[in-house]
């Protein structure tokens, strides 16, 4: 690249007035931001960096901006062989469209338009030039797609980091392999130069190291950076002609609180700060409180009625699997607020464990049986008319055991099968999501002493706990918790049994109606 140099000529108008002439053509103004890339990409490129990352804000033009710097180092250079590599090949084929329509409409540029225009495609062009070289002068690819035997000067990474390849441990592991390609298709010299907003808290665009991936440095490490979030150091928005603050408190309120800082102020959010952050939560101490009016049972908890329950168990033998065994319940309040008040990990199962028959017989109590008792009384504590019971894998044997143990203690309440089919990380994130983003979400002040909190700070939405180095267990309570607020609170009773009953919802319990009426 070092001959690339010597071949640029002096009288060359600069990156800076090159944007300026196309956007006199087009008549647009060059914007302040648009200025800023500019001279930073220039004198990167004069200084001899080849090696960079231009981040900026969505909609900010950066894409742009960089055509227009394809087209300026064509400009300079006749012989270079730009490589676009994009998420898909339709996104690296808009880059080259626009490097081609820059070259057939710039002032500065008609003597690299060919006369025939023989390999002139939206995939790939080659101008005039005085070199016979078997690649083009731009050619678009696909992350996907084949680069094998292909040679650059310049590999342009246009939004190679999109959601669908980066929401996984597996999935960003394939896009750093199918990047490190890159190293074999550049010539001696060569100059790459990446161009994106980051979609993941392991981003290839991190310049902090993340332990848990096991990779020893960031991925760019030792490129030179430019960042350009929407808005400044000192609150000020960055393109205050086309997004104002109004404009900006607009977005805020329409996207969530990950979506902006990651895609409009660049930040390699963690997912524990974006949504599962504990500092979303209202936290209580008071305790359920039942009171007696006109006959019929009210529960309440600070003086706020509640008129629906969820409870939801998610079996597992621990011993064998190292997944806890979670039983939560929470209520609903006459607001529509949710409000978490109980949630326990089953104790370890003791096979050496008995029991006694109602003969005072004793009698060996089986692990199932066990698990089933703790959650009876479970119920029982926190006067919950209704269980949902995830019953795949060991849990199909449970519901029939569990309507026996309440049974044993004279609780009347039903028990409800739910095959899970939704994945257990889009559940946690679907019910966490909507709840604590309008910060409904109650949760007492005893579960601060349970894993529940930890497991929110520690939680990752790919689900893959043991690529992060947190163990199996991790996420069981989560997933009891979501089970509540996904499923239908209840209200109405579903069994006949003439026992003790949790009748404090509305519209719940026993009524007399007269049938004779005088005339």
């Amino acid at each position: 690249m070092s001959q690339v140099i010597e071949r640029s000529h002096e009288t060359c108008a600069r990156f800076a007035e090159f944007v300026w002439i196309w956007d006199q053509r087009l008549g647009l103004s060059l914007p302040a931001h648009h200025r800023r890339m500019a001279d930073w990409l220039e004198e990167c490129w004069q200084s001899g960096r080849r090696e960079m990352l231009l981040m900026a804000f969505r909609n900010s033009g950066k894409s742009t901006l960089v055509g227009l710097f394809c087209a300026w180092l064509l400009y300079r250079d006749a012989d270079l062989r730009i490589l676009v590599l994009a998420a898909d090949l339709d996104l690296a084929k808009k880059m080259v469209r626009t490097v081609k329509r820059v070259i057939e409409r710039h002032p500065l540029l008609a003597a690299r338009l060919p006369e025939r225009l023989v390999d002139w495609g939206s995939e790939r062009f080659t101008v005039t030039r005085a070199g016979v070289l078997r690649d083009p002068s731009m050619q678009a690819v696909g992350i996907g797609g084949n680069i094998t035997g292909s040679r650059a000067d310049i590999v342009i990474c246009d939004d190679v980091e999109v959601p669908k390849n980066s929401d996984t441990a597996h999935k960003r592991s394939e896009l750093r392999e199918k990047l490190s390609e890159i190293a074999y298709v550049l010539s001696p010299g060569g100059a790459q130069l990446y161009v994106g907003t980051p979609h993941s808290f392991y981003s290839i665009y991190a310049d902090e190291v993340r332990p848990e991936t096991g990779e020893v440095a960031p991925f760019l490490d030792g490129f030179s950076r430019f960042m350009l979030p929407i808005v400044n150091k000192h609150g000020a928005s960055n393109w205050p002609e086309r997004f104002d603050d109004a404009a900006i408190a607009d977005m805020r309120a329409k996207t969530t609180d990950r979506k902006f800082q990651s895609q409009m102020m660049l930040e390699m959010v963690a997912p524990v700060a974006g949504m599962l952050d504990p500092a979303k939560l209202h936290y209580y101490d008071a305790s359920t409180e039942i009171d007696y009016v006109n006959g019929r049972m009210c529960l309440s908890i600070g003086g706020r009625k509640m008129v629906a329950s969820a409870c939801h168990f998610d079996p597992s033998f621990g011993a064998m699997n190292g997944d806890g065994a979670v039983v939560a319940c929470v209520y609903i309040c006459d607001q529509g607020e949710y409000w978490l008040h109980d949630i326990a990990w089953l104790r370890t199962i003791d096979p050496q464990e008995h029991g006694h028959d109602g003969q005072g017989q004793s009698v060996w109590r089986d692990e199932a049986s066990q698990l089933c008792d703790q959650v009876a009384e479970f119920m029982v504590r926190n006067h919950l008319p209704s269980l949902r019971v995830e019953t795949n894998g060991i849990g199909r044997f449970l519901p029939n055991i569990l309507r026996r143990a309440l049974k044993q203690i004279g609780w009347a309440a039903s028990v409800v099968e739910h095959y899970e089919t939704t994945h257990k990380a889009t559940r946690i994130e679907d019910a966490f999501g909507a709840v604590m983003g309008a910060r409904l979400l109650h949760v007492h002040q005893s579960i601060g002493k349970t894993p529940f909190l930890r497991q929110m700070r520690e939680w990752h939405p790919d689900g893959s706990k043991a690529d992060h180095g947190f163990g199996k267990g991790q996420d069981d309570g989560l997933d009891a918790v979501a089970g509540c607020i996904l499923s239908e609170p209840v209200r109405l009773p579903r069994v006949d049994l003439p026992l003790k009953r949790a009748d404090w919802r509305a519209n719940s319990g026993v009524f007399h109606a007269q049938n004779r009426f005088n005339p």
